[in-house]
């Protein structure tokens, strides 16, 4: 799973955060701050781009949100499971979907094992093209 450790003490939820959350979790596809302020603004609710920022910041550092940062520096953030994970995620259309990598924990393990290492930390994302965009229709 992408994004930061768990915080260390509860998170008070503010309105904003809510709203932050909401809208997170209605997109298949991991979505800029920018993108989401966007959208959010698109739906009446009056919220800065900073507190936008700061609200995706803890939920990342919460484990509510995982985050990735593209080729080009850019993070997005999108929301997920708890449980660790990875993504496979489309070059074309943004389309993420959620996978298990059971043999990459075992090598990760082993690795860290091999060179004396512990309480390691991963992260993997695989990027391809979907069926969809594939087929033209993405």
């Amino acid at each position: 799973m992408s994004g930061s450790a768990p915080a260390t003490g509860p998170q008070r939820q503010t309105r904003q955060r809510a709203a932050v959350q909401s809208a997170l979790a209605g997109r298949m596809e991991f979505t800029s701050a920018q993108q989401l302020h966007d959208l959010l603004r698109q739906q009446g609710t009056a919220i800065g781009l900073t507190t936008v920022y700061r609200s995706l910041q803890a939920l990342a550092d919460s484990g509510q949100v995982d985050l990735l940062v593209t080729d080009e520096g850019q993070t997005l953030y999108r929301q997920c499971s708890a449980e660790h994970h990875h993504h496979l995620v489309c070059r074309d259309c943004g389309r993420t979907v959620e996978i298990a990598g059971p043999a990459v924990e075992t090598w990760a393990d082993a690795i860290a094992e091999e060179h004396g290492f512990s309480e390691i930390s991963h992260t993997i994302e695989l990027f391809g093209r979907c069926s969809s965009c594939t087929a033209g229709t993405g």
